[in-house]
């Protein structure tokens, strides 16, 4: 069983479980210390998850916080846990004191159903008050758990993760921000519509309020027409599935037919988990991706010449391409969690290209 179907399961069991959890210490037991087991930490071994881990807070000594996973050592993940009935937003304040106390660069707030991740964005050694990313286990989605996945102990890179939280944390905001004017379109974000060619005249209060009604419903019927051509597309493009197998990979290779290119919402994802493999290697923004009928490339400079690798992932087959002493070489993959096993072959990738 995979991670996904691992973390699908697991939401199954809270979901069955929460009514009658009716204690802190009984969320910690039947609840965190399994799910931070799953993600392969030794819950029973007190050298790497500690219970009661002491955070001396200023004058105030003896300040524990209710786990501290270790690596090498030192504490990498503080988790402070709360009841799953209760609600997070009142005690994010505590885990900010803990934090600037210990070397670790994560820390996580949970009530067993619900993981705020939080680092130090904005300031060096000092909690964000906004966690970078945050996943509810009984309405999970699966982009979240690709990056639920980065935490796994096998998994786990202090420095990919935090160069990657950024962007994970503002996507979320802006996603955020999108949604309410969706949902409620404001009188400034009616007023930006208008003045796009949409109305020349003076945008005043009446004029903003007879347009909002109109510029919410055209909203959502662009959103409704986008879905629709990317499945519009996507049916189109479907008789491709297998010609990535037999189709040879030119350096020159190049879109023969724009209009049949959907990159998805998985592409995206496999660039940035491969973007996150090599950041030690390269700076982030060096790497680049270029779609194709066929495939989706990586790229160094976003130059087709200096391919990183190659990923056909279509439904019924997924596979990766990457170059190895001069030949390309084909790896079948399950799905695009596999990639983490190839940063290694990446990373020689990455040198021999410069």
């Amino acid at each position: 069983m995979d991670f996904t179907d691992q973390i699908k399961q697991f939401s199954k069991r809270i979901a069955s479980m929460k009514d009658s959890i009716l204690t802190e210490e009984a969320t910690k037991t039947s609840i965190v210390m399994p799910f931070f087991n799953m993600l392969g930490y030794d819950v029973f071994n007190p050298q790497e998850f500690v219970p009661e881990f002491t955070c001396d807070v200023g004058i105030k000594k003896g300040e524990k916080i209710d786990y501290a996973i270790m690596i090498d050592g030192d504490p990498a993940i503080l988790v402070e846990v709360k009841w799953i009935g209760e609600p997070l937003d009142k005690h994010d304040s505590q885990l900010f004191r803990y934090f600037g106390t210990t070397c670790a660069k994560f820390s996580i707030l949970t009530n067993g159903a619900i993981y705020r991740f939080y680092t130090d964005l904005e300031e060096t050694n000092k909690m964000d008050m906004t966690p970078f990313l945050e996943i509810d286990l009984l309405n999970l989605d699966d982009n979240k758990i690709l990056e639920l996945k980065k935490f796994c102990k096998e998994n786990f890179d202090e420095s990919s993760i935090f160069d990657t939280a950024s962007e994970l944390k503002y996507m979320s905001l802006i996603k955020g921000v999108l949604r309410e004017q969706f949902a409620n379109p404001s009188d400034d974000f009616v007023r930006f519509i208008l003045s796009n060619g949409v109305y020349e005249g003076v945008k005043t209060q009446s004029i903003v309020d007879k347009y909002q009604p109109i510029v919410k419903r055209a909203m959502s019927q662009f959103i409704n027409d986008l879905v629709s051509e990317k499945i519009q597309n996507a049916l189109k493009t479907n008789d491709e599935t297998e010609k990535i197998e037999e189709a040879p990979i030119a350096e020159n290779d190049t879109p023969t037919a724009k209009s049949e290119i959907v990159t998805t919402e998985e592409e995206i994802q496999a660039f940035y988990i491969i973007r996150s493999l090599l950041c030690e290697a390269v700076p982030v923004e060096r790497i680049q991706f270029k779609d194709t009928v066929n495939y989706l490339g990586i790229l160094l400079d976003g130059k087709v010449t200096k391919w990183i690798c190659r990923l056909s992932l279509k439904d019924r087959s997924k596979c990766v391409f990457i170059q190895e002493n001069g030949e390309t070489i084909k790896h079948q993959i399950g799905s695009i969690n596999d990639l983490y096993q190839f940063k290694d072959v990446l990373a020689v990738r990455i040198a021999e290209l410069g």
